[in-house]
């Protein structure tokens, strides 16, 4: 069964390319243009969705539900009071996002901000004073549709046992409460820095999405950044210098050299380096990264292949304080090739006879539609790898095979109905409604089977 295979007729992804500049956290605000994109977002979703909903009150009202589930699932941020505020909007939303007014969408996430930073306080409080961990309480993590806190103190008690819980997991571990104080207290200033790093697109992707989910679970916004990602998803491939990277302890940490990129080929960057420092090309100015969010930071990583990209990177192992060096990268495209499917082979037992067994892991349906567009010849696609791995399976004389979908969260349709066809002559694979009410039927488009 293919499942969550994500179209144009079934799901809706919106991505614009904006240029955002990250608002003061204490003012967060939205941009001029998104005034305009929420608008357009209007308009798409009433007239090219399938179910053809209007946005109306029904809408708005759904829009508000899903808008705080995203920001407070567990409801241990917002009060009660907090609610009866935001309740002013239930019916007003439609009419707010239809005009471009966004405003509530960024009060209700700045009431949020401001929890936050109560919360964080609060923990250090707590952690002032060691816990009696002789005396018993209960602990519910799971706190999704429990009703909202009436008081700060009702609040401070959920958070009272949270942190409890929490310590006394560490002190199960082999920690000492000197330790403990100081795992909590770095874990919470990391949980406040990851909030105050959030900007205003991520504010509009938040809202917006609240409003796709009202139309259905598919159907998503994608801010600029995030639309980028799900292209080099779909590609494979981006360019850069091919380095995952992660942040720890305020530094952009290198956890994986990608082979045949850029980084790989340079020999000068390895994993556990850390990037204090990013300038572009050969003389721009070098800009400090450290304790910079990590989608920033790939940004400015990332570029048109050709072009130099200047790291000042703290080698592995060394202290803070320690001597940086300066390595210069001539961006590339690079492959993932993780993501690829794979072949294995497995041998089993079956009334006593041996089998070889060929298995095809194929983790999402993905396809270089720009390449394709393009015509490349060479395009990354799903049903190419997956013929080439299926003719080596079948050199080395497999007695069956297994094509392994589990964990594939969807991609591209037509990939999944050509992977689909190497199987079958001929037929219909799925149908597809589109938001006129039509029926399409997509059937196999090649009617040689994989041999």
């Amino acid at each position: 069964m293919l499942k969550k295979i994500k179209s144009a007729p079934l799901s809706l992804f919106l991505g614009f390319v904006l240029f955002i500049n990250a608002y003061a956290v204490n003012n967060l605000a939205p941009q001029p243009e998104h005034a305009i994109v929420s608008k357009v977002v209007a308009k798409l979703l009433t007239r090219y969705h399938y179910t053809h909903r209007i946005i109306d009150d029904a809408i708005s009202s759904e829009t508000l539900d899903f808008y705080l589930n995203a920001l407070d699932r567990r409801r241990m941020y917002f009060l009660a009071s907090d609610i009866d505020q935001f309740e002013a909007y239930r019916y007003s939303l439609d009419d707010a996002v239809i005009r471009g007014d966004l405003e509530p969408a960024y009060f209700i996430f700045n009431t949020l901000m401001q929890r936050v930073r109560e919360r964080v306080n609060y923990v250090k409080e707590l952690l002032s004073h060691e816990f009696d961990f002789t005396k018993d309480d209960y602990y519910n993590y799971d706190r999704e549709g429990a009703p909202w806190a009436k008081t700060t103190d009702e609040l401070n008690e959920l958070w009272r046992l949270r942190i409890k819980h929490e310590a006394l997991s560490l002190k199960l571990a082999g920690k000492d409460w000197n330790g403990i104080v100081k795992t909590l207290t770095k874990r919470y200033n990391n949980l406040l820095k990851r909030y105050e790093q959030l900007n205003s697109e991520d504010v509009f992707q938040y809202f917006m999405n609240a409003l796709a989910e009202c139309y259905d679970p598919h159907t998503s916004y994608m801010s600029p950044i995030t639309s980028e990602n799900f292209g080099i998803e779909m590609s494979l491939s981006l360019e850069g210098i091919g380095a995952q990277l992660i942040t720890e302890d305020d530094y952009t940490k290198v956890v994986r050299i990608i082979p045949g990129g850029p980084a790989d080929r340079s020999k000068q960057l390895w994993p556990n380096d850390r990037i204090v420092g990013v300038a572009q090309g050969r003389d721009g100015e070098m800009v400090d990264v450290i304790g910079m969010r990590l989608d920033d930071v790939v940004q400015m990583i990332r570029g048109k292949k050709g072009t130099v990209v200047r790291l000042e990177v703290l080698p592995a192992g060394h202290p803070p304080g320690s001597p940086t060096k300066i390595i210069s990268l001539v961006r590339d495209r690079v492959i993932i090739r993780e993501r690829e499917a794979k072949s294995d082979t497995v041998e089993i037992i079956h009334e006593g006879k041996k089998y070889t067994l060929g298995i095809i892991k194929v983790p999402t349906f993905y396809a270089d539609f720009a390449a394709q567009q393009r015509g490349d010849k060479d395009y990354v696609s799903t049903t190419r790898d997956v013929r080439r791995l299926i003719k080596q399976l079948k050199g080395a004389n497999i007695d069956g095979l297994l094509i392994d979908l589990r964990g594939n969260g969807g991609g591209s349709l037509q990939e999944a109905i050509e992977l689909t066809g190497l199987f079958i002559k001929d037929g219909p694979v799925v149908q597809v409604r589109n938001s006129y009410g039509d029926v399409k039927v997509e059937e196999d488009p090649d009617p040689h089977l994989v041999s």
